[in-house]
């Protein structure tokens, strides 16, 4: 008798006995017997799991693996994600989607709030999480991985499929490019892993050090390895480089923007198409791109002129490199220093003209620069033979 039918028929022994469903039978018997490496077909567990996606647009339903799933959209590397209850949490990222998304609150909140209960309502049963390498996903895995740390619920009854490539893809953009029967093999391939303790315990301390009001812990989960988390580590590099850098106070995707439109990017949408292929993941949509663009242009110490003038950035909207944007782009001025800044990253709220923490490109982390290094920074902005600004 095979591994595959040993196996199952333990757990078929079980629920002959106490009555449970498959799922439940099979879930305690690995809870159990830690270690033991289920061989049985998906086909005999995963229709009864909770299974969670990043969106509709992965065909998950159409495996015929789920029965349930539950959509966990959130872009979480824009807008405030603070240290605060779940319910709080909710409040706060209802509201900045509101006006960032123009999503009636009412509609976040409700999909926010089935969302949680759903989790939460399965805790006793089997997780599927159906996700992909880039920021946008890694961060919802680290919450959703909290989140089940936090109601106990045991590793082995967690499987991450998850990938970043797909033979036949050049630019592999995400599941949602895959067929359902495409869908449907992953669980065969080493995209699917049982989650141990040890991944729990990464994805719990990544959501953390997200959510921190400082970015002190950042660089650990950027530089943790872990083969059922493989990408996160990559992930949280690429959200700290959204820190002002030291040199000049861009983001890598406002110098990405900035950069393209020096080359020749006629408009915005051009733009965001070439800075966009600057990243080897997706990372940003047109609308948070478009919102850079618009914020470049704004302030005392514009880096962009957009024509029309004054409106936010669309596709077609013209932009114009000033001269401000190119000593800036040379890193011979500082943008927060010229604009200020008025950002969340996770739990910090970067503000102002002299904010602390910065990336730093030659030790690739985030530092604390000290108040004489941000005078120096306030003195590149002013140019040359204009006293800086008082601190």
């Amino acid at each position: 008798m095979t591994k595959q039918a040993g196996f199952k028929r333990r757990v078929r022994a079980r629920l002959a006995k106490t009555g449970e469903s498959y799922v439940t039978a099979r879930s305690r018997l690995l809870a159990e017997h830690p270690g033991t490496t289920p061989d049985d077909s998906p086909l005999d567990w995963m229709p009864e799991a909770l299974h969670i996606s990043n969106g509709d647009a992965t065909d998950v339903p159409g495996t015929g693996l789920a029965r349930r799933v539950v959509y966990w959209r959130d872009i979480l590397h824009e807008g405030p994600v603070p240290e605060v209850a779940p319910a709080e949490l909710r409040r706060i990222r209802a509201d900045y989607l509101t006006g960032y998304e123009s999503m009636e609150r009412a509609e976040a909140m409700r999909q926010f709030t089935e969302r949680d209960q759903a989790l939460e309502a399965n805790r006793d049963g089997e997780y599927v999480l159906w996700f992909e390498a880039d920021l946008y996903d890694q961060l919802q895995i680290a919450e959703i991985l909290a989140r089940l740390a936090d109601l106990g619920v045991p590793a082995e009854r967690i499987t991450l499929i998850c990938i970043g490539e797909h033979a036949g893809i050049a630019r592999f953009g995400g599941l949602g490019e895959l067929t359902a029967g495409q869908l449907r093999e992953l669980p065969h391939t080493n995209a699917c892993a049982r989650l141990t303790p040890a991944a729990l315990e990464l994805a719990t301390r990544g959501w953390a050090a997200f959510r921190a009001p400082t970015p002190g812990a950042l660089g650990a989960i950027a530089a943790a390895r872990l083969a059922e988390l493989r990408f996160l580590g990559e992930a949280f590099d690429r959200l700290s480089r959204e820190y002002p850098a030291a040199r000049d106070g861009l983001s890598l995707t406002e110098r990405r923007v900035l950069a393209a439109v020096a080359d020749g990017a006629p408009d915005a949408g051009t733009a965001f198409v070439r800075a966009g292929s600057r990243e080897p993941r997706p990372y940003l949509g047109d609308t948070t791109c478009f919102g850079r663009i618009y914020q470049m242009a704004e302030g005392p110490h514009p880096l962009l002129r957009l024509d029309p003038p004054g409106r936010p950035a669309e596709l077609a909207t013209g932009v114009r490199l000033t001269d401000t944007g190119a000593r800036v782009l040379a890193g011979e001025a500082d943008q927060v220093a010229l604009n200020g800044i008025d950002r969340w990253i996770g739990g910090v709220h970067l503000q102002g003209h002299h904010v602390p923490w910065r990336w730093d490109d030659g030790t690739e982390t985030i530092v604390h620069l000290p108040g004489k290094t941000q005078r120096r920074a306030r003195q590149r902005a002013a140019g040359p033979g204009h006293p800086a600004t008082p601190g």
